[in-house]
């Protein structure tokens, strides 16, 4: 399988569109697609945007989504997938003509719904972990916007969780915080826990995440740019850092912080 970047690529040059064009076909800022293309995303983009290329670059409907669907999914998650695949179409072509060799089209296992019922149920580096545990699965920039990935697992799936009884949200997530803008409440390597569930209200502390895959931590108020468009303040709580006004446009996620979990023997 080619990777959705490439493919991207060649299907947008054969098309003869330019970034700059593709932009404005599909709503996707540029930088964001440069991105994707290069492969400097670790994670395939999010199922509208997909969509939103596949129009733009004539792809079957379902294509793109079909491999980055895929692409999420562990690898042995996938290889467990494909000989189950493969021994469900041997045994159906047994019935009326000996057996061949069918091969394994994992798009349509993804199509069937089989290829998400193997992703939730039977992953053996997938742990189940218990209720309210919430998974630690990167780090977040308390300074500028970086960029940001969950590591190409699944939701709710991490090498470490933390325990926090009083988040009910399953989406909950927990990032360390790196950088030092958001001092002296938050200090780097301090584990916040986010609630995408939460509604953020001005003077919150939030997890951003912008449409071109970047994160930062920063405290956020609601305000209207000059033009009278939405618009949000990220606001460091530490005074060496100056605030930064974004368009709300350019804002993929918004999460609120509930908790953090802080070491006590350190100064």
């Amino acid at each position: 399988m080619d990777p959705l970047g490439a493919k991207l690529r060649r299907q947008r040059r054969k098309l003869g569109l330019t970034l700059d064009e593709l932009a404005t076909r599909t709503g996707i800022s540029k930088p964001y697609l440069s991105l994707i293309e290069t492969g400097r995303v670790t994670n395939p983009p999010s199922d509208e945007k997909l969509g939103w290329l596949e129009q733009a670059l004539a792809f079957a409907p379902g294509e793109l989504l079909s491999q980055a669907h895929l692409q999420r999914t562990p690898s042995d998650v996938r290889a467990v997938l494909q000989k189950l695949i493969g021994e469900e179409a041997g045994m159906r072509m047994e019935k009326t003509e000996p057996r061949v060799n069918l091969g394994v089209n994992l798009d349509d296992a993804y199509l069937s719904g089989i290829l998400q019922q193997m992703v939730e149920l039977a992953s053996s580096n997938v742990e189940t972990v218990a209720t309210n545990a919430v998974p630690v699965i990167n780090r977040v920039s308390a300074g500028y916007p970086s960029d940001f990935t969950d590591l190409s697992y699944p939701p709710r799936v991490a090498d470490e969780y933390v325990g926090c009884p009083e988040v009910n949200d399953k989406d909950a997530f927990a990032a360390r915080v790196h950088g030092e803008s958001m001092l002296p409440k938050y200090r780097p390597g301090d584990i916040v826990i986010f609630s995408p569930a939460a509604d953020p209200r001005d003077g919150d502390d939030c997890f951003v995440r912008f449409d071109d895959g970047q994160t930062t931590f920063k405290r956020v108020f609601f305000e209207t740019d000059a033009q009278g468009a939405s618009a949000l303040r990220l606001e460091p709580r530490n005074g060496k850092y100056r605030p930064q006004v974004v368009s709300s446009e350019c804002v993929s996620g918004l999460y609120k912080a509930m908790y953090k979990y802080q070491r006590v023997d350190e100064g």
